[in-house]
């Protein structure tokens, strides 16, 4: 078989980004949430007993977590730059809808270019879980070996998904504030003490938290205040309204299961059986794109509200392609993905054991 190269793809056709769809897809998102508040509103203040307000919420939260994530998938089309025609649309938008998630879309975008930037290099990228090596993993003792396997179990997408989108982003914002304070007072100290007279606000050294998608810059330190401080106060508007307990209990819920479904999604188009993971000096981008992405054959409502992201391949091949040519642009080079992976749901379980990147043989493999 002739090896493929990125020039056989049919790409250019498919990088035409178009506003109207683009706001089309925003506002057939927002004004739906904004429509399922007002009804979880009416319900909750209805005659109904407990029960019936139960039963009649349980589907309610479902919708509005489909919704959540199709909202986290705009967002991610934005990062890229491939929502809207211009960038500052994209970056616009793209804050509006990272605050429905609570979440800074400038930190996140940028830390997932650089998963695009070396996807299918796992001596440099980890995966969505920081999957150890097999030396790594041998080196670990018993109890940590434990730890590893429990912490890498499938159940663990929803405290995972519950800390990721609700807590994540303003833990970040609190030690960045602390260690900042910190920092300078102990500096102040010493420098007044010693009689020097330097600078002591060098900011860069000191702002990033052990996170490694929020802190890097200034400009993303701006985003993650601003996004806390609207966040914070939407949620306080919400809390009054619904009242305290049930808006915490069911905001967090709906995050929690949306951030499940997206962390579910994203760890099985990269970890899976024979997925490309080569060491740095043998790795080729083009290959990562191919063969270190699987593509999601799941049903059409669910790809809505994805916004087409199973389709991976050629998301990969390129990140510019809008979400809503992904179909067209795969079904135009689906001749030349036969070598790629596909997905059925019934498959997914079996991806969450490949956990451990076997170095030498430059694979992901099971623990045994």
């Amino acid at each position: 078989m002739l090896r493929i190269n990125r020039s056989d793809f049919l790409i250019k056709p498919f990088l035409k980004r178009d506003n109207s769809r683009a706001f089309f897809q925003f506002f057939s998102t927002i004004i739906p949430i904004i429509s399922i508040w007002l009804i979880i509103y009416h319900i909750i203040k209805s005659p109904f007993s407990i029960i019936i307000k139960s039963l009649l919420l349980i589907p309610i939260v479902l919708l509005l977590t489909l919704f959540s994530s199709r909202t986290f998938s705009l967002m991610h089309d934005c990062g890229h730059n491939s929502l809207f025609t211009k960038r500052k649309l994209n970056r616009f938008f793209g804050f509006l809808l990272g605050l429905v998630n609570g979440i800074p879309q400038k930190s996140w975008s940028i830390d997932h270019a650089f998963h695009h930037r070396n996807n299918g290099n796992w001596e440099t990228y980890k995966g969505p879980i920081d999957v150890l090596s097999l030396g790594e993993y041998n080196s670990l003792t018993k109890r940590e070996k434990f730890f590893y396997r429990f912490s890498r179990n499938w159940i663990m997408i929803f405290p995972g998904g519950f800390y990721y989108l609700v807590l994540k982003p303003r833990l970040g914002l609190i030690i960045i504030i602390f260690n900042l304070i910190k920092d300078i007072l102990e500096e102040t100290f010493i420098k007044i003490k010693s009689g020097e007279i330097t600078k002591i606000l060098i900011i860069n050294s000191r702002i990033k938290p052990p996170f490694s998608d929020y802190g890097d810059n200034f400009s993303e330190i701006f985003e993650l205040i601003i996004n806390n401080i609207i966040v914070i106060i939407g949620w306080t508007f919400m809390c009054k309204w619904f009242g305290l307990a049930f808006f915490l209990s069911f905001y967090s819920i709906t995050l929690t299961l949306s951030a499940a479904i997206l962390i579910c999604v994203f760890f099985v188009q990269h970890n899976f059986k024979n997925s490309y993971a080569k060491r740095t000096k043998n790795w080729d981008i083009f290959d990562g794109a191919i063969l270190g992405s699987s593509n999601l054959d799941i049903p059409n409502w669910l790809n809505w509200f994805l916004v087409d992201i199973s389709f991976h391949s050629v998301h990969h091949l390129s990140e510019r392609i809008p979400n809503y040519n992904l179909r067209a642009c795969h079904k135009a080079n689906i001749h030349l993905l036969q070598e790629s992976k596909f997905l059925k749901l019934s498959d997914f379980p079996n991806c969450f054991k490949y956990i451990i990147w076997d170095e030498k043989n430059e694979k992901l493999i099971t623990i045994i």
